[in-house]
């Protein structure tokens, strides 16, 4: 792979859902998307418990840590702390909408400050090596996306950022909820290929509503990447077809039951590090969505992973229903 293409598939930073067990699990899936952290605010870095927010495993490279602030010292500290760690990349926060955020000052209220988003990342990228990247909206509010957009990108792209992911839509700050800020605002994939072209010695990923690789490479074939989000979460398979549809890669995907037993010496060890069962395998749940098994799969996972004895011998036993009930299937269909 090539440096041009390290941002050509990226799996988006949720909140409560991409954690180390799930960027696990999905590098079993895919041996090229880049994969980020949940947002972790510079605090948190600086003052918390770093091995808890911030560790991670080395199979989950290429990975970016992203970091929600809006005071350019404490950023600068923590993306150093970042790179530390062993990051490959530092991302700022400026897209989330919700109300904690607000408060603290950053994630999307910093699209109506551009010349503090310029100061943060300066200092971020005086801090490191590594690429400091960003993630925006289109505009927030009543903001014009194409007055806010362009103008947000010039200011910040000044500070020497060269890499930008846009989530497509506008966030609301009032009277939408950030789930509702995930889907009720109209989608603009135009006015990131604008930006592109616009600017293109700048690497633009579009991120938001991709929910199939047939979309992602339409949307952002004039682009440098994409980045999904709840379809790679909620259909984690099509990560297994992205290396080849995205990448070029020639090698042979996993298939789902080798993902599963490529989890579980991962499983056993982080059960003996005190995690509980369920802490990983609920990011698995919708490996067989969409396929023959899948409540089967879902339903054996889901009853006993709570269990304070469950262990790796679940999943093995869940593979073990799922692959019997998918045989099942392909035998009446063959009858």
């Amino acid at each position: 792979m090539t440096a041009s293409d390290s941002h050509r598939l990226c799996v988006a930073p949720m909140m409560g859902w991409t954690d180390r067990h799930q960027r696990v699990f999905a590098r079993t899936l895919t041996r090229h998307a880049r994969l980020y952290t949940e947002m972790v605010t510079a605090d948190a870095v600086l003052h918390g418990d770093r091995a808890r927010l911030i560790g991670f495993s080395d199979v989950e490279h290429p990975l970016a840590l992203q970091l929600g602030g809006s005071e350019p010292a404490k950023l600068g500290r923590a993306a150093r702390i970042g790179e530390g760690f062993g990051y490959d990349e530092i991302n700022l926060n400026v897209g989330c909408p919700s109300d904690r955020v607000q408060a603290g000052r950053f994630g999307a209220c910093l699209m109506a400050e551009p010349g503090l988003v310029a100061d943060c990342v300066a200092a971020m990228i005086a801090a490191v090596r590594i690429p400091v990247t960003v993630k925006c909206r289109i505009g927030i509010d009543d903001q014009d996306p194409e007055e806010a957009l362009f103008g947000f990108v010039g200011t910040v792209a000044g500070a020497g950022a060269r890499i930008f992911v846009v989530h497509a839509r506008k966030a609301w700050l009032k009277g939408l909820s950030p789930k509702e800020n995930r889907e009720v605002p109209p989608l603009d994939y135009a006015i990131v290929r604008r930006l592109k072209a616009a600017w293109p010695e700048l690497r633009i990923v579009l991120n938001g509503g991709l929910e199939t690789l047939d979309a992602a490479a339409r949307e952002g074939a004039a682009l440098d990447g994409v980045m999904l989000g709840r379809a790679a979460y909620q259909n984690p398979y099509l990560l297994a077809e992205a290396d080849a549809r995205l990448f070029g890669d020639e090698g042979r995907a996993p298939t789902r039951a080798e993902a599963v037993r490529a989890m579980l010496p991962y499983i056993a060890e982080r059960l003996e590090d005190g995690a509980s069962l369920n802490a990983v395998t609920r990011h698995m749940l919708g490996l067989y969505a969409g396929e023959a098994g899948a409540r089967t799969w879902r339903r054996a996972l889901t009853e006993g992973a709570l269990a304070p004895q469950a262990d790796a011998r679940l999943v093995e036993a869940a593979l073990e229903a799922v692959e019997a009930a998918r045989a099942r299937h392909a035998a009446m269909l063959a009858a």
